[in-house]
């Protein structure tokens, strides 16, 4: 009705009629609002009712019926837009704005008071004492699961880091591994038993204490059909010795199995999930970390802190993360009170925060090409696949597109492709590898994520010039998140991914069940990586274990099975109040560390 109410503002209030009653007839009504004239008679009592408008029908030949509108245009679609934004409806709040908002200052004034709505709240006793500090932002995809087991998107590891602890974290600092839940642990020289020492007193989000029996609980059912299982892929027996020690056996060595037991998809959840079944249990989870979730929508999260957490209470009493609809992402204000992120590349948003904190990290990961070697096509053709790497010259890329694109990628890692630069185009070995093909001018099906869809573009132009032909495919969070893994008839992805954890992420890269490489890649392939990764595994120092994983890498690359991009820039603004912060490795701020100096 407020839709309605506003479609016949635009048409016959003219923005003028200071609320003067116009002329209007009931076929005109009905014309605008695209249905029958009895219909029209039934919106207008609905409208009066509301007290909206009157409507003041002609009597007697030659008089005209006339209506009043009796909202202020403006104030009624700003109202009505922040009512939509507050039950979680950003997209409709904006849709409003867009169709409805030309000649007004609805929208101005709705981004300033939508502004308002996130970053840092104190609420205060009468007193002056501190009651409550509340983080308040905005995230631009949804949440797709808080299931470890199931865990692949670095927004869902970033909140299951806020709600569950593992055996042991690592110390990105200091690269080193640390105790969590685990006290001690140890192997046997041989690398294939590991044992380990829990806390007293770690207490889950529901009072219980936790014991040896909620953690061979949960590395059970992560053994099982989920898509994480690859972390205990060499997982024997997991034995329990006693209320706070377990020992897991391996059937080949593992050397870093430590290193996989600081992994989000190796969090702690309640034995038997607390008695609910899995439904009930991921509408509120229980864990052990430093938030307890207290609700949760399609539209927001809301955290509070665990006062009994065992290494330490958070100084935030609460975080809530509210979830926009992607495509608002460039309609809103992107600015809140304390926390921007991301990389802005607008000069208005950038001179708003230019004395604010800029947290600059290079993202430990890259956005690359994969090619689908499980269908047929021109694609199985390693000279072709090697013409399309030599076209795409990454030097380019960047160089034109700029924005949070911070170098030219060769690798995984940004730090090796530092000491690296692109080939010059030679016309003529792109000519021949294209010749040694057979290319006949097949259509290409390539599919990219509305976020790469700069890059897409820019990849579909530049194969273009040399008469490849591309079908592209954009498609958006929503759908990408209803069918995760590769389509079939894709024959090229763009895609990215991160690596907070340096090996161990990267073996995730692998063997994770949803990953683009295990969907892509033929099983001849796949098995030969799975073997160097136990080679890697097995071996005495990192440095080795790097060897055995750079041949995987460089085999990739050799064969242009996979072509490397770029590496991206990540960039988060901080509010000068903000204390205790930095990005941590999947380049978000860990809440618990958090506090603020209100200086006013």
């Amino acid at each position: 009705m407020a839709e309605r109410y506003l479609t016949l503002y635009e048409r016959f209030g003219g923005g003028s009629s200071g609320g003067m009653p116009v002329e209007a007839t009931l076929e005109d009504l009905s014309e605008a609002l695209f249905c029958t004239t009895r219909n029209a008679k039934l919106i207008l009592r609905k409208l009066e009712e509301e007290e909206l408008i009157d409507w003041l029908p002609g009597l007697g030949r030659g008089n005209r019926s006339r209506i009043a509108f009796k909202a202020d245009k403006e104030r009624f679609l700003l109202q009505l837009a922040q009512s939509r934004a507050e039950k979680g409806d950003y997209k409709q709040a904006f849709e409003l704005l867009q169709s409805f908002g030309e000649g007004t200052q609805a929208k101005p004034k709705f981004l300033e008071w939508l502004n308002g709505q996130f970053g840092y709240h104190k609420e205060e006793a009468s007193d002056g004492i501190s009651t409550s500090d509340t983080l308040r932002f905005p995230v631009y995809r949804p949440v797709t699961t808080l299931d470890p087991a199931q865990v692949n998107y670095s927004i869902d590891a970033h909140l299951m880091r806020q709600l569950f602890s593992r055996l042991l974290q690592f110390d990105e600092g200091i690269s080193k591994i640390a105790p969590s839940i685990a006290h001690y642990w140890t192997s046997n020289p041989e690398a294939t038993e590991w044992t380990f020492y829990l806390r007293k007193g770690v207490r889950f989000h529901n009072g219980h204490e936790l014991t040896s029996r909620d953690v061979v609980f949960s590395l059970e059912r992560l053994r099982g059909d989920t898509q994480n299982r690859w972390l205990l892929r060499g997982v024997q027996q997991i034995e329990m010795l006693g209320p706070r020690v377990l020992r897991v056996h391996l059937k080949q060595p593992n050397r870093i199995f430590d290193r996989y037991m600081c992994s989000n998809a190796a969090s702690i959840l309640p034995a038997n999930l607390g008695g609910m079944e899995e439904e009930e249990f991921w509408q509120l989870p229980i864990g052990t970390g430093p938030f307890r979730m207290i609700s949760q929508s399609s539209h927001c999260i809301e955290l509070a802190a665990y006062t009994a957490y065992h290494e330490g209470r958070p100084y935030l009493d609460g975080v809530d993360v509210v979830v926009m609809p992607e495509e608002c992402r460039d309609s809103a204000v992107e600015m809140p009170e304390m926390l921007h992120k991301g990389y802005s590349g607008n000069p208005l948003l950038e001179k708003h925060m230019e004395n604010w904190q800029l947290l600059k990290k290079l993202c430990r990961g890259c956005t690359l090409l994969t090619w689908n070697l499980r269908r047929p096509g021109i694609q199985q053709s390693e000279a072709f696949r090697r013409a399309v790497r030599m076209i795409l010259n990454t030097s380019d890329l960047v160089l034109e597109l700029g924005g949070d694109r911070a170098m030219p990628a060769f690798g995984f890692r940004p730090e090796g492709s530092q000491s690296r630069s692109a080939d010059p185009l030679l016309p003529e070995r792109v000519k021949t590898a294209l010749r040694e093909s057979h290319y006949d001018g097949s259509v290409i099906r390539f599919t990219a994520h509305e976020n790469f869809e700069e890059d897409a573009r820019w990849i579909v132009e530049r194969l273009g010039q040399w008469g490849i032909h591309i079908d592209l495919k954009i498609v958006s969070w929503a759908e990408a998140s209803v069918c995760s893994t590769p389509l079939h008839d894709e024959d090229l992805k763009i895609h990215s991914f991160i690596l907070p954890e340096d090996e161990v992420c990267e073996i995730e890269a692998y063997e994770h069940g949803d990953s683009v490489f295990k969907s892509y890649l033929d099983d001849e392939l796949l098995n030969w990586i799975n073997g160097r990764i136990d080679e890697a595994l097995s071996a005495d120092t990192e440095v080795l274990r790097r060897q055995h994983l750079k041949v995987i890498e460089e085999h990739l690359r050799d064969e242009a099975s996979v072509v490397f991009l770029h590496h991206r820039e990540l960039r988060t603004y901080l509010h000068p109040t903000i204390r205790g912060v930095s990005l941590n490795a999947l380049g978000w701020i860990d809440f618990k560390d958090i506090w603020l100096e209100k200086l006013d």
